[in-house]
């Protein structure tokens, strides 16, 4: 959505979606942004807006996922203690071990998948640069 210079609805939408982040649900998040639920719920099928939140959320995960890679040695090895522990019940250690590597495996095929599309996307360009 195009945002005027002091847009009334681009500081309305941004702290819509900054409630919604924070985990609210839309009738809070609508009222900590000052907005009817209706008004959210409208927003909520705009292009623009969803766009807009899609990209927020893809960020924070972005952000979630790097901390999670720059700290994997040391969650694998509280997640080996917690293994290693026999208080530790059997549901919690295999849960906790198989969302691990689940979210480092996931998180780097898609990273892979990232890259393989940014270099197709600059063959692709050279490709058309050629032909012009």
């Amino acid at each position: 959505m195009k945002k005027g210079h002091g847009s009334k609805f681009g500081r309305k939408k941004e702290a819509a979606i900054a409630a919604l982040l924070s985990g609210k649900n839309q009738a809070e998040a609508a009222r900590i942004a000052g907005v009817d639920p209706s008004t959210l719920k409208r927003w909520m099928r705009l292009p623009e807006f969803e766009t807009e939140y899609l990209l927020v959320r893809r960020e924070a995960m972005s952000q979630a996922n790097a901390r999670i890679q720059h700290n994997s040695s040391a969650l694998v090895s509280l997640g080996l203690k917690l293994v290693s522990d026999a208080a530790t019940p059997a549901s919690v250690k295999a849960h906790l071990i198989l969302g691990l590597l689940d979210r480092g495996n996931k998180s780097l095929e898609l990273e892979d998948v990232l890259i393989r599309v940014a270099a197709l996307e600059r063959a692709a360009e050279i490709t058309k640069s050629s032909r012009n």
